[in-house]
């Protein structure tokens, strides 16, 4: 059988080419993915601030949340749920005293680690290698890595030491700026890990220690590094570490870390951030499966059918339908094998490129490196094998049940039937897209995904019912687009008569439109509101005030205070953490100060008031997910871990580009470790106040509203990726199906051409073929797209839109359109040629 399977490779190789690539790219593809996503996950620190002590204690760095739930009379069921800060707490008081005391400790030092906004006397923002954030840190601790001197000597009160790398761009004098206010400092000397100039994820900048509560804001240090003696028992230390820990309130395997894990101890500013990552290369993943299974299963499905004649001579010399699966089978098997010699390969070099360009975006950090993991080849060869081997046996279930007698004909028609399986498919598939649809919060930040999901599961239904669906479609379009000529009548008489084959070519133009215009609709639409909604926001503001190197609160209370400015208002970006049913969730947030006697700022209240300290504000669709109600206590973590009960004072609607909560402005810069102030709106009449103009370095933007980030720039990135992904993998897939159709009719375009039709008219017959087939394909295309964009329109403002964006819907449809055209009318030229008269064999 294997032999045999070998031998039908051999003779069909035309046929065979098409599932080849189509299953060498999906390997590569899930590779890629795999790779990216396996990388983002065992991803660690760089470098260890902490490496030459012994154990380190620091406070936690993220919400834990523990629920318990009776499931039997004896058994309880316990879940715990984190959430990552982005900040970190001080250690109690004492602490280091009982550290000391251990046996075996020879030192403990205190690490007060916080971020620094360092520019340049001409106002230069100076940042790490590779634009790696810059950690403050006092004296006393430059030890722990070690830092050591190269030159200069410690600081002393108004001096800082800096690494080599930042020497090289600030200069003899820098200008800090932290949460506390603005400050220049004299560089008096330059320190460096041994071996290097700079840790590769930060920049450190080292301060006199008596100097470092007031710089940084901090109530005490972040980390305690613990130095045993030579020949300790270190798991001795460590238990009693945690003992100590744990009595003064640090969780104690949470708040201890020893060996590769004190990296982690570190200030989460100061490490590179993964999560985002996670989930966008996770989503990349799933797409990529997604359309792999389906470009795959496709495409293996047109090439079983068109050796259908050759499987009829085969039952009539007596193969069994059982064999035939198996030969099927191995077929498959083999050439995904084969494909996975060049797609693994290739998935490397795919994985490279795609972390190469989310570098450049800023989506992962710049220490991000693909790492090669010989599994995740494996199991991507072996998940397209699968899925190749699951298209031909799903092919196979009709094709060997084909009568010995067809062997005889002219043509083999495959047996109808397996409609009751079609319809049930379809049905779950449209019922789980309309439940989405329906019951998820499209509006919230699940809905770009969900939308996605619900996209894949109509996608399903269209690929269950194909050729019913091409054969109500088939009828009106073949008989509009096949007037006016012979070929386009005989056309429009093949494509009905052909639904399977017109089925099995339109898919893949669905799931190409499809996809890219759900993604591009959807995301041209959320761009425009949040511009829209940024507009509105800052309408009532005359400028926006911003610095390169940040703004402090203090200093932005004295701009807002400049005489002639009526109004301003003070944001301070951060994040927090609240919780629901056990789950912690963190949000982007906006620390306010409001000033003067005129609005800055328009947040469209819609209940409510915004209030000062001890309040909330939160975003529509916020309050709707938590049912939270004008008045309600809601427990709120902020970026330091500290929890603070708030009261919910307002409910807005412009939250897009600015976050779904806001708090106090006070409160959010004592517990954020940056802290810095955004920007602030200000409102005055005439030109611009003195006391603003003399400001060096301050930035005055007429009522410009800020470009989206963070998040938003993260999901960009992640769509542009997907699109190009999509738009690659499925544009392949139309030319392979349209290529596999075409070479299987050698036989009856030979007999066409025996029958006295010329090159010319086979041409115009398969272009008018391909025009239906198109048409066909896009018709479904905008009936999935239309339903899912109007949806997901509708939940964004209340307005259901189909076309979003004219143009984007536009070069969609010409490019998917000209794509299958192209694809459509280039086989025929190769298959039957100008002066060519082909025989009637095989």
């Amino acid at each position: 059988m294997i032999r045999l399977a070998f031998g039908t490779l051999r003779r069909h190789r035309g046929v065979y080419l098409g599932t080849f690539v189509a299953a060498l790219l999906a390997i590569a593809l899930l590779a890629s993915g795999g790779l990216l996503l396996a990388s983002v996950l065992t991803a660690r620190p760089p470098a260890d601030r902490f490496a030459a002590a012994t154990v380190v204690v620091a406070g936690p760095h993220e919400v834990s949340i523990t629920t318990t739930q009776q499931k039997k009379k004896d058994k309880v069921k316990t879940k715990v749920k984190t959430e990552q800060l982005t900040g970190a707490p001080a250690l109690p008081a004492g602490l280091a005293d009982r550290l000391k005391t251990l046996p075996s400790v020879t030192a403990v030092v205190a690490d007060a680690a916080f971020p620094v906004r360092v520019s340049a006397l001409d106002g230069r923002a100076v940042r790490g290698t590779e634009g790696a954030p810059v950690i403050g840190h006092g004296w006393v601790s430059a030890p722990l890595t070690p830092y050591t001197l190269r030159s200069g000597r410690a600081p002393r009160p108004g001096e800082v030491v800096v690494d080599a790398e930042l020497a090289r761009r600030a200069g003899d004098t820098v200008v800090i700026t932290t949460r506390t206010g603005t400050r220049q400092f004299r560089v008096v000397g330059v320190a460096a890990p041994a071996g290097r100039d700079a840790l590769p994820a930060q920049g450190a900048v080292f301060l006199a220690d008596a100097e470092v509560a007031a710089v940084s804001g901090t109530a005490g240090p972040t980390a305690l590094a613990v130095v045993a003696a030579p020949g300790a028992d270190h798991a001795a230390l460590v238990a009693a570490v945690r003992k100590v820990a744990g009595d003064a309130g640090v969780a104690g395997d949470a708040g201890v870390f020893t060996g590769d894990e004190r990296a982690r101890a570190d200030l989460p500013g100061a490490l590179p951030d993964y999560i985002a990552p996670i989930s966008i290369f996770g989503f990349v993943l799933g797409l990529t499966g997604f359309a792999a299974v389906f470009v795959l299963t496709g495409t293996v499905t047109l090439g079983v059918r068109q050796r259908l004649r050759e499987l009829a001579l085969l039952r009539a010399v007596g193969a069994t339908p059982r064999q035939l699966r198996r030969l099927l089978g191995y077929e498959s098997v083999l050439l995904s094998a084969v494909a996975s010699l060049g797609g693994a390969p290739l998935g490397i070099v795919l994985a490279e490129a795609v972390a190469a360009r989310f570098r450049q975006l800023g989506v992962v950090p710049a220490q991000f490196e693909v790492r090669v993991q010989g599994y995740v080849l494996v199991a991507a060869a072996v998940a397209g094998m699968l899925v190749t081997l699951a298209g031909a046996r799903l092919a196979a279930r009709r094709a060997v049940r084909i009568a010995p007698t067809q062997a005889l004909t002219e043509t083999a028609t495959a047996p109808t039937g397996a409609l009751l399986p079609r319809l049930l498919i379809a049905a779950v598939t449209t019922a789980g897209a309309i439940t989405l649809l329906a019951l998820v919060p499209l509006d919230g930040p699940l809905g770009m995904g969900m939308s996605f999901v619900a996209t894949a599961l109509l996608l399903s239904a269209v690929a269950a019912l194909g050729p019913l669906l091409v054969r109500l479609l088939t009828g009106p379009l073949s008989r509009i687009l096949g007037a006016g000529s012979a070929a386009g009548w005989l056309a429009g008489l093949v494509t009905r008569a052909e639904r399977r084959r017109v089925a099995a070519v339109a898919v893949p133009l669905v799931l190409m439109f499809a996809v890219n215009a759900v993604m591009l609709l959807n995301s041209a639409l959320v761009a425009d509101l949040t511009e829209a909604e940024q507009a509105a926001r800052t309408a009532p503001a005359t400028a926006q005030l911003s610095a390169p190197a940040g703004l402090s609160l203090p200093d932005a209370r004295r701009l807002a205070a400049t005489d002639g400015v009526a109004g301003a208002a003070i944001t301070v970006p951060t994040r927090v953490v609240v919780a629901q049913g056990g789950k912690p969730q963190d949000y982007a947030a906006q620390g306010m100060l409001t000033t003067g006697t005129e609005s800055a700022l328009d947040l469209a209240v819609r209940e409510g008031t915004l209030g000062g300290p001890g309040t909330l504000a939160a975003s529509a669709y916020l309050a709707r997910q938590y049912d939270w109600r004008i008045g309600d206590r809601v427990p709120v973590w902020l970026a330091d871990g500290h929890q603070v009960p708030l009261r919910l004072s307002a409910v807005y609607d412009r939250a897009r580009g600015f976050g779904d909560l806001v708090l106090d402005a006070d409160v959010v810069a004592a517990h954020d470790p940056a802290g810095l102030v955004g920007v602030v709106a200000v409102r005055y009449s005439g030109g611009v106040p003195d006391g603003l103009a003399d400001v060096p370095g301050l930035r005055i933007a007429p009522t410009v509203a800020a470009a989206p980030g963070g998040d938003v720039s993260e999901q960009q990135g992640g769509w542009e990726l997907m699109m190009i992904i999509s738009l690659g993998f499925t544009a392949i897939a139309v030319v392979n199906t349209f290529a596999i159709a075409t070479t299987s009719r050698r036989r009856e375009y030979a007999g066409l051409r025996l029958a006295g039709a010329t090159p010319g008219q086979l041409h115009r017959l398969a272009g008018r073929e391909a025009l239906i087939t198109v048409a066909v394909g896009l018709a479904l295309g905008m009936i999935v797209t239309s339903v899912v964009v109007g949806t997901f329109s509708a939940a964004q403002d209340g307005h259901a839109r189909v076309i979003v964006d004219i143009p984007t819907y536009l070069a969609m449809l010409i490019g998917v359109g000209g794509l299958g055209l192209l694809a459509g009318a280039l086989p025929i030229r190769l298959v039957v040629g100008r002066r060519s008269l082909p025989t009637s064999g095989t």
